[in-house]
């Protein structure tokens, strides 16, 4: 396979999208890609659920890194209000091995309708929230190293056993130690690829983490890929390992890009999904949300594929 120059994706996470915006022309009422305080959002996931009601969602996946303790602690709570169907999600950030010109050599995969239950997955996703700790760990001591210390700022932090920590969670340090002025500062200038705070990921293979989701029972999806025109050698590799979704509608993509992906998708026989991908940084979620379009049909052939449940909470369903 050929490799190609490493080149970081324009506007990943960015929330404004300068030319070629897509206009949602409705209120959008799905949701497929989220973060809470459980890996590296800001907001608890019944804040967060609160928030994505208020905006008119209707289908919604709570897709933390690594971690399905959020939609655990949602159906628990019975905190899924009538009219919404929550469906189980995760977001496993799969490093690639070898050099396909891939920035920062990771690839996302999204994973929808698992078992929470399945003892299995749980242990994969216990070994990935492992590696996430380390990963920390060794991040903070790099900082100390050159002279950016944020023992302070992560000493208190609140961390269960089922959450996991993420590179956002130290960028907020280093803005609360005055190190970094934004999430993206802190990333372009000292955690990011390349920079010298960078530590390099360890964990599962994207191919693994796809059998892994589909040994639970769920459908793999592959997260803001807007590479996919032109990289469909990866798509097909991926497609033979058994994903089964491309994420098409991702709110910092333009309506070129949302187009140019859609096409990939349809060729290749894979579901569209979409989502604002929101953690929180750059504002509410009713913000995010108003750049956000996914189709309702997007909502309705996922869940037509992966199955649907009643949940415990009164005329509301969960996955």
């Amino acid at each position: 396979m050929t490799s190609l120059p490493h080149s970081k994706p324009p506007g990943r996470h960015d929330p404004h999208v300068a030319h070629g915006a897509v206009v949602p022309p409705a209120p959008s009422s799905v949701d497929l890609h989220a973060h809470s305080i459980r890996s590296d959002g800001v907001l608890a996931p019944d804040e967060l659920l609160a928030s994505v009601v208020a905006a008119g969602v209707r289908t919604f996946s709570l897709t933390d890194h690594d971690t399905l303790a959020g939609y655990r602690e949602l159906v628990a709570g019975d905190a899924v209000p009538p009219g919404l169907i929550l469906v189980p999600g995760v977001e496993i950030n799969a490093l690639v091995t070898r050099d396909l010109g891939l920035w920062e050599s990771e690839l996302h995969i999204l994973g929808f309708g698992m078992d929470p239950d399945d003892e299995a997955f749980e242990a994969v996703l216990v070994a990935q929230r492992g590696a996430r700790r380390k990963r920390f760990e060794r991040t903070v001591a790099r900082l100390r190293e050159i002279g950016l210390p944020i023992d302070a700022q992560v000493a208190d932090l609140d961390v269960g056993a089922d959450d996991a920590l993420g590179r956002p969670t130290i960028a907020r340090a280093l803005i609360a130690a005055g190190f970094a002025t934004t999430v993206s500062d802190a990333f372009d200038r000292i955690i990011g690829h390349g920079c010298p705070g960078y530590i390099r990921r360890e964990g599962l293979g994207p191919e693994a983490a796809i059998v892994a989701i589909i040994d639970a029972g769920g459908v793999a999806s592959l997260a803001h890929f807007r590479e996919a025109p032109t990289r469909l050698d990866v798509l097909r590799e991926l497609v033979d390992a058994g994903l089964r979704g491309l994420e098409v509608h991702y709110r910092s993509f333009d309506a070129e890009t949302v187009a140019a992906v859609g096409t990939v998708a349809a060729e290749l026989g894979l579901l569209a999904t979409g989502g604002s991908d929101y953690h929180g940084d750059l504002g509410p979620y009713a913000d995010a949300h108003a750049r956000l379009w996914v189709p309702p049909e997007v909502g309705d052939r996922l869940l037509a594929t992966v199955g649907r449940q009643p949940g415990a909470a009164g005329g509301s369903s969960s996955l």
